[in-house]
């Protein structure tokens, strides 16, 4: 006997890659975790006649000769299967896309980094010419869409887009995935982002602005990832963790959202035991208290290994500054004999007041304002940042105040400035032309 399983808690990206791997090993039996996430189980009350799923009390242990594993690669996080790990001359085969470190020993895998794991298995199914029906294809794209937020987290890869492009082509309904994948939200999940407001509290760890709630739950409550997502995003931080604790069944749910590249939020939950991406991870714990499960994030932040990169990394330095007295044809000279676009504007004792641009002078309607002092044209929006701030967090306030330079601050001198040029050369890797 041939089986295909996937993690528990399974969501749309689980369900698919089970289903792609059907195509790929036909005579392989589907097994569906007992538990899968909420929108997944509406998707399946409606499809389930259409994916032949058997579940885990169904496997008779002893006749599985080949295992074949999408979506993970740790026997732990296997629903009730747990015991074919220590079977004799059993075959595993692994699709994973997490490039975590896994405990399975497979004969053959496929690991690569990929926004979804349906993506890798989408790419054999068009490389070996499989054919594939609208409903399966629309499958595969809601595993795509959700793992990668539709192509805008930063964990997404161009093959995530091109496996989508060839799930289109092959009939994919949109209109069917806006229903499935639309979180539900109502009165519960405003109940519970109304309890992690009121304790909202920002803290900077390790660099990254975060934040971490707590809520005591009644019940089982959907949705909570998206409760989580909309609380990062209201108080601006670059990851938010939800610390959902039911106390009547001495266990409790942590789920991470993050939206800065060095923050990968899935490798701490596999820390703690559970899974996810850069962008997105949870992680279900027993027996634990509350303050122990905020430590443990907090310290798994602080250890965070990924490369932060900060304004002192990209900014350049020494700084060609300007007194507000000068004249205005004075600091056009520096302007055009550097080639810079615009510099900061200092007071008398080396204080930045402004900063002057090369726009600044298209205001200029007389050439007798040439004399006029820097001080009447200059834009007095200065925004200053220290050099240990990181990339994402300056170029979100360049963003918000309409601004192309700032001026870095170290011990209340101006040591450096960073430029749209610097966002650029961070985020593409290259300067504008």
């Amino acid at each position: 006997m041939e089986i295909i399983t996937t993690h528990n808690s399974s969501d749309f990206d689980a369900l698919a890659s089970m289903a792609a791997a059907g195509l790929l090993y036909p005579e392989a039996a589907m097994v569906l975790p007992g538990r899968v996430n909420a929108n997944v189980k509406a998707f399946l009350s409606i499809h389930k006649d259409l994916f032949p799923f058997l579940a885990p009390k169904d496997v008779e242990a002893a006749r599985v000769t080949r295992l074949v594993v999408v979506d993970t690669n740790q026997w732990a996080r296997l629903d009730k299967l747990k015991g074919l790990e220590e079977k004799q001359g059993l075959e595993v085969h692994v699709w994973d896309h997490h490039m975590a470190p896994g405990d399975m020993r497979p004969v053959q895998s496929v690991e690569e980094p990929a926004g979804a794991c349906v993506t890798l298995l989408v790419r054999e199914l068009e490389k070996a010419g499989k054919e594939i029906t609208p409903i399966q294809a629309t499958l595969f794209l809601a595993g795509i869409y959700e793992d990668t937020g539709n192509l805008t987290f930063p964990n997404t890869r161009s093959e995530d887009a091109r496996a989508v492009a060839f799930l289109l082509s092959s009939g994919a309904d949109l209109a069917v995935l806006q229903t499935f994948l639309r979180p539900s939200y109502g009165a519960r999940q405003k109940d519970v982002l109304h309890d992690m407001l009121s304790q909202a509290r920002r803290a900077k760890v390790n660099g990254f602005w975060v934040s971490i709630a707590d809520v005591e739950m009644e019940g089982h409550v959907n949705g909570l990832s998206l409760v989580v997502h909309m609380y990062r995003d209201i108080l601006n931080v670059d990851a938010a963790f939800g610390i959902f604790m039911d106390s009547d069944k001495n266990r409790c749910v942590v789920i991470a959202r993050s939206g800065v590249d060095s923050l990968d939020v899935g490798a701490m939950m596999r820390t703690m035991g559970g899974g996810g991406h850069p962008a997105a991870g949870s992680a279900l714990l027993k027996g634990v208290k509350t303050e122990g499960v905020r430590e443990w994030i907090l310290e798994l932040i602080r250890d965070n290994q990924r490369s932060i990169v900060h304004v002192g990394d990209l900014m350049s330095f020494p700084v060609e500054v300007v007194t507000e007295s000068s004249l205005m044809e004075e600091a056009w000279q520096v302007l055009d004999t550097k080639k810079y676009s615009g510099m900061p504007v200092v007071d008398a004792c080396g204080n930045p007041v402004g900063v002057i641009s090369r726009r600044d002078f298209q205001r200029m309607r007389k050439e007798s304002q040439m004399k006029s002092p820097v001080k009447a044209f200059m834009s007095d929006k200065i925004i200053v940042v220290s050099p240990d701030m990181g990339v994402p967090e300056a170029s979100r306030l360049m963003v918000k105040h309409d601004i192309g330079r700032l001026p870095v601050m170290e011990d209340g001198k101006i040591i450096g400035i960073f430029t749209r040029s610097d966002a650029m050369l961070y985020y593409y890797d290259v300067l504008p032309e």
